[in-house]
């Protein structure tokens, strides 16, 4: 058996997307309501989502790795997430950047809360050896 079918559920996540790319996504509890667009147009396009969901996991994430650690995040954390749409030929992928800035803490010490906190986060995991990515501390 593995993990994830011992899995307990603590949330699930629904959406109803129509129209793709060009079309608009609702979540079941009404909290999410969202025109989608290609990158450039006139809505939200799904890899600023995919960048809002990462880094917000990200920092939630690492203030588990930080009590573990001892570590007072700072008020002023911040991370800046860029995802890439890229093409290749045919082939259209995603690539990540996290500009990851922890302001008053020791840079060693702030690295090891990265370094910790990417082995940990679900998104980090979700994309481990699928897409390039670089985290950096700022």
């Amino acid at each position: 058996m593995s993990k994830t079918d011992e899995a307990t559920v603590l949330y699930t996540a629904e959406t109803h997307t129509t129209g793709g790319r060009d079309g608009t996504s609702r979540s079941s509890d009404g909290h999410l309501e969202v025109k989608l667009s290609s990158p450039g147009g006139p809505g939200t396009n799904p890899e600023q989502l995919f960048a809002a969901g990462w880094s917000a996991c990200f920092i939630s994430a690492m203030g588990i790795e930080a009590k573990k650690m001892k570590v007072a995040l700072p008020r002023d954390l911040f991370i800046n997430a860029q995802i890439d749409l890229c093409n290749a030929g045919e082939a259209y992928f995603i690539r990540a950047r996290l500009d990851v800035s922890l302001p008053g803490i020791e840079r060693g010490t702030a690295q090891a809360l990265i370094d910790a906190t990417h082995q940990t986060c679900i998104y980090s995991k979700a994309t481990r050896g699928n897409i390039d990515v670089a985290i950096k501390l700022v």
